[in-house]
């Protein structure tokens, strides 16, 4: 890590056997050119039918494990998801999710249902992304449960432990210089628009110095509980997210 100087991470979600593997296979040749070591987020049984944009790639797990193998890490992104829930989420960033809202035996089911098929295909998952950032207290004492205390969210510009989870925070949905602090940007191969992977090679060819891994952040950085300074500023930033989706609408 850089002192002084802004920390990121990169994030690829929606990972499944049926996305698009042209555009995912030209964010990762970006990646890989500026060694980086980013979070994959993989659907461990994908129903969910926006996910479904190309056939089946027959060589979608070897492929996962090849990319863990140059030192990517694996996430467990939901189960299947499929959003039909609309409990209210710890975060309240969308009406319906996967997870929040559901009892947490049929929660902790899910996970551990994930984790055995991510496990089966010889991957080693290292922490939780929740699709729409749909989760609530229940998920995150069964990822306790489970024996997957991480998860890839929240909007404090660091890592902190909440209900005994230590959340890694995901603030950026594009390449974009921020102040001090860890960063999180997150991308969506099957819907980035063309630009987005000229911007990040572009941003990584000015600031691959500046990223850093799950792995390398879990080592190095402290994850104690916000203080209540760092609580305020948390909430005005989920708050300015909403505002900005509900406007966009």
């Amino acid at each position: 890590m850089v002192l002084g100087k802004p920390t990121y991470l990169l994030r690829f979600d929606d990972l499944c056997p049926a996305m698009s593997k042209q555009r995912f296979d030209r964010f990762i040749d970006i990646v890989k050119r500026h060694r980086i070591r980013p979070i994959l987020a993989v659907v461990p049984d994908n129903r969910d039918q926006e996910l479904v944009v190309d056939f089946p790639d027959p060589d979608f797990w070897p492929r996962m494990r090849a990319l863990e193998a140059y030192g990517a890490t694996i996430a467990l992104h939901g189960f299947q998801h499929t959003c039909n829930s609309s409990g209210r989420s710890l975060l309240s960033l969308h009406s319906r999710t996967e997870f929040a809202g559901v009892p947490e035996n049929i929660q902790r089911k899910w996970i551990r249902a994930g984790l055995d098929i991510l496990r089966g295909h010889g991957l080693s998952p290292r922490l939780f992304v929740a699709p729409r950032h749909g989760f609530d207290s229940a998920t995150l004492h069964a990822l306790k449960q489970e024996g997957l205390p991480f998860l890839s969210d929240g909007f404090s510009n660091r890592p902190f432990q909440r209900e005994g989870v230590i959340w890694i925070p995901q603030q950026l949905w594009e390449p974009v210089e921020r102040p001090e602090g860890l960063w999180t940007i997150c991308l969506h191969t099957n819907t980035s628009a063309s630009f987005l992977e000229n911007r990040l090679d572009l941003f990584l060819h000015e600031r691959a110095d500046q990223f850093t891994s799950f792995e390398e952040v879990i080592s190095t950085e402290s994850a104690n509980q916000l203080t209540w300074r760092e609580r305020l500023r948390e909430i005005a930033t989920l708050q300015r997210i909403r505002l900005r989706s509900a406007l966009a609408l």
